[in-house]
């Protein structure tokens, strides 16, 4: 079991997916966690706190779904791509409530967020140089941009609608490879 901080962004989490930022508030997470009201403001004294405590919890879950997918260290641009395609249909599907959540935040306070996605781009691109594929700033960056409009895109304006996750894997291996 979670212990309570991570239970209460948990609820945070849970509540921005739902109602925005907005309805970001410590009695609308007490609720949402079934704690008395008044916990999640012994936990977090502030609205600013809850918030980082939020966003924080975002960038540890995504970090987590992108391990999970990866069971080895991937040997080409296409199995890369494979696990980048896996993740980024998880995050639109069995994990679109953590990826709405993501883009309020990174809509509503695009600071707060830019230090995860840089370091999530680096890292990407780190990968990319370990396995000799040129350009691996820009192309990390190019999957990234793909990434988070394909999610963004399936979570509303094709909200719904299934896309194969091979076709989506042939995507960001062309732009690996260029």
């Amino acid at each position: 079991m979670p212990d309570r901080r991570t239970q209460l962004a948990d609820a945070a989490l849970a509540v921005v997916s739902a109602q925005g930022l907005k309805g970001l508030t410590h009695r609308a997470v007490d609720a949402q966690a079934g704690v008395a009201v008044g916990t999640t403001s012994n936990y977090f004294r502030n609205r600013a706190a809850l918030v980082g405590a939020a966003v924080d919890r975002v960038e540890e879950l995504d970090s987590l779904l992108l391990q999970e997918g990866r069971l080895e260290l991937p040997t080409s641009a296409a199995s890369l791509a494979e696990q980048i395609a896996g993740a980024v249909m998880g995050l639109a599907g069995e994990n679109a409530e953590l990826t709405r959540a993501r883009f309020v935040f990174a809509l509503d306070q695009p600071e707060v967020v830019a230090d995860g996605h840089e370091r999530l781009v680096a890292a990407l691109a780190q990968l990319l140089e370990a396995m000799e594929i040129p350009e691996a700033r820009a192309r990390a960056e190019a999957v990234s941009d793909y990434s988070d409009g394909l999610a963004l895109h399936l979570l509303t304006a094709r909200k719904g609608q299934v896309k194969d996750r091979s076709e989506v894997a042939r995507t960001i291996e062309r732009l690996l490879e260029g």
